[in-house]
């Protein structure tokens, strides 16, 4: 028994004042005599807990604004366009001027079963925002893998502004490399001028660092037109999260379209969506306005023009191959450098500045001239004492990968370089070691 059915009792059976029976249960006088009328007038069925809705209600949004809605809704996501609330309210307020609340959307669309509760989510607000206050200030760059008809695996490299979510770029190939992608780079900025500096995650296509402090194409292309480059840490794609989503809005979109049986197909289909989404879809994050609105509302920023650097230095350290070469990795380019057999297995110590590398054997007596003559490459103050002295047991080539020659020999591939700094000649010291000493004093011997 509840509460309407114990009031109901101790008036008609009890023959209690109503007044009585609301003071002792704590409600009102009102209430006691409303639930009495509706018993004697419906029995117990009169008692049970009605609607509160309200009989008329002029500013409940028309249900054929409500039916639009939906199909809107459906519209969108059968083409694979988003189809939020915000979406459709831009939709409808281009369609008749003045849409519905998007909350009010929202609330329609969760009452017709189209909204997911995400109640694990992570909330957008703990997260740490930043966004370029310029066209061209920053643009991000990511690679993202998509499929063929026939399964075969392709790669697409997609490139946005970070201010105006303008896609700058959108190009699929079947596997990316560095010279790939630095070409598509150029290409892009011959289109829409250099961006002041890029922003990219660390695969081995955008960046060497991680791999013994190396440069790809890409790397020295964006150092000599003084552009900044910048890197997400690993692990942490969230740093590109503009690009990653693009990601998702473009495989959300090329999922419904006919699955591509070429790459050619595959482009232009890319080419479509980055039509639609620059020209014709509207950004949440850019107050509803589309990529490329926003792109020429403001103007567009340029990098310094003035190389960030004047050269790459690195160290590096390997074995020489039973063949006589090592390889070293420049311009996303791995060359194969010969030095002669009778070095076959000897540890050797390499001083790379750009296409200049200097061969260090590496033995407990040299390590402290190696050392002593690497700080004083760092400083550019090369003395002519140290340049022209005798080295007992170590023999230093300098090559320049500019100058490379290929021949045959015994059906071997061998190459001959040039000394990077001008002429030298061997020449043997007391102990009847081989040495190389500069005669111009460009260099160490």
């Amino acid at each position: 028994m509840g509460m309407p059915q114990l009031v109901v009792t101790a008036v008609l059976v009890e023959g209690r004042t109503k007044s009585e029976v609301a003071r002792q249960y704590g409600v009102s006088r009102r209430w006691v005599i409303t639930l009495v009328q509706r018993y004697l007038a419906h029995g117990d069925a009169g008692l049970e807990g009605r609607s509160r809705r309200p009989r008329n209600s002029p500013n409940r949004t028309p249900v054929g604004v409500e039916d639009e809605i939906v199909a809107i809704r459906k519209e969108l996501d059968r083409a694979g366009h988003e189809a939020g609330a915000a979406t459709i309210a831009y939709h409808l307020e281009q369609r008749h001027g003045s849409p519905p609340a998007v909350s009010t959307i929202w609330r329609i669309l969760a009452a017709r079963g189209f909204v997911t509760p995400q109640p694990h989510k992570r909330p957008k607000a703990s997260y740490v925002r930043f966004q370029a206050e310029q066209p061209n200030e920053r643009w991000q760059l990511d690679i993202t893998h998509w499929a063929l008809v026939d399964g075969t695996a392709v790669e697409i490299l997609n490139m946005i502004d970070d201010h105006s979510r303008r896609c700058m770029d959108s190009h699929a190939q079947r596997t990316f490399k560095g010279p790939d992608v630095e070409r598509r780079f150029r290409k892009t900025a011959a289109t829409h001028g250099n961006p002041a500096s890029l922003l990219s995650d660390n695969a081995a296509v955008f960046t060497g660092a991680p791999r013994r402090h190396g440069r790809v194409a890409l790397e020295v292309t964006l150092a000599a037109r003084g552009i900044r480059f910048d890197h997400s840490r690993p692990y942490h794609p969230q740093t590109c999260g503009k690009v990653e989503r693009f990601h998702q809005t473009l495989k959300k979109w090329l999922a419904r379209q006919p699955p591509a049986s070429s790459l050619r197909q595959l482009q232009r289909q890319l080419d479509a969506f980055r039509a639609y989404y620059n020209d014709r879809r509207p950004h949440r994050a850019l107050d509803r306005r589309t990529p490329a609105q926003a792109y020429t509302a403001r103007p567009t920023a340029v990098p310094t023009g003035t190389p960030i650097d004047t050269g790459h230095w690195r160290t590096r350290h390997d074995r020489i191959d039973p063949s006589g070469v090592f390889t070293l990795r420049h311009n996303s380019r791995l060359h194969h450098i010969g030095i002669g057999r009778r070095h076959a297995g000897t540890r050797v110590l390499m001083l790379v500045h750009e296409l200049d590398i200097r061969v260090i054997a590496e033995d407990t007596e040299s390590r402290r001239q190696v050392r002593r003559l690497h700080l004083l490459r760092r400083m550019e103050q090369w003395d002519e004492q140290v340049s022209t002295r005798r080295s007992c047991g170590i023999e230093r080539y300098a090559w320049s990968l500019r100058s490379r020659r290929t021949t045959r020999r015994s059906g071997l591939r061998s190459r001959r370089w040039r000394r990077s700094w001008g002429s030298a000649r061997r020449r043997r010291c007391g102990n009847g070691c081989a040495g190389l000493r500069s005669t111009t004093g460009a260099g160490p011997a």
